[in-house]
């Protein structure tokens, strides 16, 4: 989470010398790139016919699909704003979870989840007086298509596929996609070749793209889907701070008490997985 909770500050600097379907085909070219070369150093073997369509669906969803309504978002609004709507998230992940492997968390569970996405959500209201603009649209959208991907993931290590391997090939089937869109995009939109716009472009595609999945699909596995799912209301969070610290962006007044309030989320839903025999 400490990894991906720098993403949107780095695509935010990223944005500041290239065009958001720019930085989003950049970052899934160069990111492909290097899982690939990973995967011909580690000799990695084809992955079996039946896990084809689920990297497929995780290279939809965190490649392809997600990145780029982020990228989109973070044109126009916040990184603290989108950081906040994004919380949302880990209620998204394990409710695809729930579903994609038809198991029954209890009712703690859902109880806790519900209420820290209710946090967030009524955060986003709050900061935007309650009306949602396009940027929200945006994010809105990217919150499925990311949980199918996140939960789809999980499913892929926890059948025996290593974590790096996962998002290694997801990348890598995203390539034709990736290259496509830096070739329509690059004639179209502005680049101008900053410290902070590559370093940026440097973040996302080697670490929000590669590295920081790594670590969370080998996390899925080992823990389950909906428990890691709920340790992503930690990241909004983190990119508050690093929006105020790196972009210079204000705070919220309200962020500390809801820092407080989903902190409690985590452990309350900790708790009741820890607790359920079934889960």
């Amino acid at each position: 989470m400490l990894l991906f909770s720098f993403s949107f500050p780095a695509t935010a600097w990223a944005l500041e010398g290239f065009g958001p379907w720019t930085t989003n085909g950049l970052r899934g070219l160069l990111a492909g790139l290097v899982a690939g070369c990973c995967l011909a150093a580690g000799r990695a073997p084809l992955p079996g016919r039946q896990d084809w369509p689920g990297l497929a669906l995780v290279a939809l969803g965190c490649v392809v699909g997600f990145p780029l309504l982020t990228t989109l978002a973070l044109r126009t609004s916040s990184t603290a704003h989108s950081a906040v709507v994004i919380g949302m998230l880990p209620m998204a992940t394990a409710a695809w979870a729930a579903l994609r492997t038809r198991t029954r968390q209890p009712r703690p569970f859902w109880a806790a989840a519900g209420a820290g996405a209710a946090l967030v959500l009524a955060f986003t209201l709050q900061q935007s007086a309650g009306r949602p603009g396009l940027a929200d649209g945006y994010l809105l959208v990217g919150l499925p298509i990311c949980a199918a991907g996140y939960a789809e993931g999980g499913q892929l290590t926890r059948r025996g596929m290593p974590g790096w391997q996962v998002i290694a090939w997801a990348v890598v089937v995203a390539l034709p996609a990736s290259a496509l869109t830096c070739a329509l995009a690059l004639p179209r939109e502005p680049v101008q070749l900053t410290g902070h716009a590559l370093a940026g472009l440097g973040y996302v595609a080697a670490v929000s793209q590669f590295g920081a999945f790594v670590l969370w699909y080998r996390g899925m596995a080992a823990i389950g889907v909906p428990r890691a799912s709920q340790l992503q209301l930690a990241q909004p969070l983190l990119t508050l701070l690093w929006a105020a610290a790196l972009l210079g962006e204000q705070l919220p007044a309200a962020a500390p008490v809801t820092a407080l309030l989903v902190v409690a989320c985590i452990a309350a839903t900790q708790r009741a997985k820890a607790r359920s025999p079934r889960g």
